[in-house]
């Protein structure tokens, strides 16, 4: 088992390198002057050569990116050519609405994924429907189940918000930066309903499509494992169904769809850059949207390194996990 663990460690160590080299040859490359960007067009000769002597950007190669490296380590994305501000600390200010939105959806996610598994498995009333949505819910677009959703929950029933994260004035300013929390913690609760009030559709909508993929995962265990000897001799015991799947079979099946929530979770980080647009929300969504067009090559790669972190620590707390719920995948080395 420890062998296995840092094996995986060692793995993502190696691929976060990998990816902040790939990002220092993407900005090496890129036709904007980084100097000039930060001081101006018009900036004389001897300013830009002492600005490009204090960022380190006269030595080898090789110099600059173990000073790129090291100083992601550290939190130092450079500053962006946009705000003038830290990438660090833009990231600091737009990252928890993000993460309060992604959580959400990761939370409904996982309760709709259960329901559609083990409804359509046990043919709960209204299995057939259950059923259609794992089949067709994982191709509509999420760009337009947002715009659909605000048409028919905002337009024409008045239940939900159009944009933003709060109606309520002067909310909590801290500390985590999620509004849920901080009302709770501050004993606000008129802002945490509100706060609530205005995730519900952009969570729901950016929860869709994983429930789907990990429910139609989930289900295909359930069913694989529900005629296994373990099962049949605990119905012979007399246990009901419910008691046979949820107490016996979903252990067996757990590995495949945590494999699957892993993958769904690091791609919603990603989904969740368009549901911020589709539905105005302060993240880190419209961070980048704003600096895309202005060519802002250090907030694109702060934003592009801080996912891929995302990403690749939590398939790796998953790979973890799944040798934890059945250790031969740490003996066979996954």
């Amino acid at each position: 088992m420890r062998n296995f663990i840092l094996s995986r460690l060692a793995a993502m160590v190696a691929i976060l390198v990998a990816l902040t080299a790939v990002m220092f040859v993407l900005q090496h490359i890129s036709p904007l002057d980084p100097v000039k960007a930060q001081l101006g067009a018009n900036s004389s000769a001897e300013a830009v050569a002492a600005r490009r002597q204090a960022l380190g950007l006269d030595q080898p190669l090789i110099n600059q990116f173990w000073h790129y490296l090291t100083g992601a380590v550290q939190g130092d994305l450079g500053t962006s050519y946009r705000t003038r501000h830290s990438v660090s600390s833009d990231l600091g200010s737009f990252f928890p609405a993000t993460l309060e939105l992604a959580l959400s959806g990761i939370a409904l996610a996982l309760v709709l994924a259960a329901f559609l598994a083990f409804g359509t498995t046990l043919k709960w009333p209204g299995s057939g429907v259950l059923r259609a949505v794992l089949f067709t819910g994982a191709s509509a677009p999420m760009f337009l189940l947002g715009i659909v959703g605000l048409i028919v929950f905002y337009q024409q029933l008045g239940w939900v918000p159009a944009n933003g994260r709060i109606g309520v004035a002067n909310p909590p300013a801290g500390p985590t930066g999620m509004l849920t929390v901080d009302g709770l913690l501050a004993g606000r609760f008129d802002v945490v309903i509100d706060a609530a009030h205005h995730l519900i559709l952009p969570a729901a909508v950016l929860a869709v499509g994983p429930a789907v993929a990990i429910g139609r995962v989930l289900r295909s265990s359930l069913l694989s494992d529900a005629n296994s000897d373990y099962a049949r001799t605990a119905r012979a015991k007399g246990l009901s169904e419910t008691r046979v799947m949820v107490g016996h079979v979903l252990r067996n099946c757990v590995g495949a769809a945590l494999s699957m929530t892993g993958l769904q979770v690091g791609l919603m980080f990603a989904g969740v850059l368009v549901i911020e647009q589709v539905f105005g929300w302060p993240g880190i969504g419209q961070y980048i949207a704003q600096s895309i067009p202005v060519a802002d090559f250090p907030a694109i790669a702060g934003v592009t390194l801080m996912l891929g972190v995302l990403y690749v620590v939590i398939n790796t707390a998953v790979d973890l996990l799944q040798a934890a719920a059945d250790p031969r995948i740490a003996i066979t080395g996954g």
